[in-house]
């Protein structure tokens, strides 16, 4: 696959996408940079904006398999995983695989389920296996998962631990529509619809999973300037030292941006990475690995205002 028949491809699963989710450009933009770039996306977002919608519409892309997991207290680590059943009739044990046997997985509400089940996710996210008894099982290709949690509501949730949220590539935020975007969502839901369900029925499969791995290939093979490299690696390394944060991003964060930045360039129709593809990314990749200082939170900052001031002050090489 060429590079412009690659970023053709990737603008016509956008348009498709777009016929069911209306607008949130840049989150269907985000969710694409990163099943580019083969990882994974937490989303967090207030209930009823279409998080489950965009899943749906993003396998239908590509006649994908989709599984949603309804993250709750009482959820176990088999019901993520699959577990080893004995089968009286054959007098033999069998394994019944999980919900993360699939392309595109939902875990919606993934912080209301204690740290135990959410660890259960950590092999399948890292490695797209799981070991089931002692035995793996790789899961489909490609794999994604996309995480959901609300901002408001947490009362009952289980922070999700540094680990689990290192594995994410991107942290998106899902953001209420404009006016003119709500009353044509308004439109869509009641004409001629029972019920408020959106339909994904008008979407075409215009690629395959065998594409999607191409994609992912190629953007894998963008070249990337050792200026640039150096580029990204001086704002991970000043989010550990920035004045305001009190964590700052580990090597993963330089790895995930070079890696991010590289799906961005191929969406770009680029070549090569450039410092603007890591300044579009950069905020995404990075706001879930850093903590703010207790002061800057009861002041009213926000880490992307930090990582924002970073990009700002830190010198870019020239193109």
């Amino acid at each position: 696959m060429q590079l412009e028949q690659a970023s053709q491809l990737i603008a016509e699963i956008k348009t498709e996408i777009g016929k069911a989710v209306i607008g949130q450009k840049k989150v269907i933009d985000e969710t694409l940079i990163a099943l580019i770039a083969g990882g994974n996306v937490l989303i967090e977002g207030v209930p009823g904006l279409g998080k489950t919608l965009l899943v749906k519409a993003l396998a239908s892309t590509f006649a994908g398999q989709f599984a949603r997991i309804q993250f709750t207290p009482d959820l176990m680590p088999a019901d993520v995983t699959g577990h080893v059943m004995f089968d009286m009739k054959n007098q033999k044990f069998n394994v019944r695989k999980g919900p993360v046997f699939t392309n595109l997985l939902l875990a919606d509400e993934i912080n209301r389920a204690p740290a135990k089940t959410q660890a259960a996710l950590l092999e399948v996210m890292q490695e797209h296996q799981v070991t089931i008894e002692g035995t793996t099982f790789q899961t489909h290709e490609p794999f994604m998962t996309l995480a959901t949690q609300n901002p408001l509501e947490q009362e009952g949730t289980y922070p999700l631990p540094e680990a689990q949220l290192d594995r994410f590539l991107l942290k998106i935020f899902i953001a209420y529509p404009s006016e003119a975007e709500e009353v044509s969502m308004i439109h869509a839901v009641t004409d001629n619809s029972v019920g408020d369900k959106l339909s994904v029925s008008n979407i075409n499969a215009i690629a395959s999973a065998a594409k999607l791995i191409q994609l992912q290939q190629l953007a894998a093979s963008i070249a990337v300037d050792q200026e640039v490299i150096k580029y990204a690696v001086r704002i991970v390394r000043a989010s550990r030292e920035w004045q305001g944060l009190s964590i700052g991003a580990g090597p993963r964060g330089s790895i995930s941006l070079i890696r991010a930045a590289r799906a961005v360039a191929l969406m770009n129709n680029h070549s090569y990475v450039t410092p603007d593809d890591i300044k579009q990314i950069a905020v995404p990749v990075l706001r879930h690995r850093v903590a703010l200082a207790p002061e800057m939170e009861l002041e009213g900052y926000t880490t992307d205002y930090l990582l924002e001031s970073i990009l700002n002050k830190t010198e870019a090489p020239r193109q």
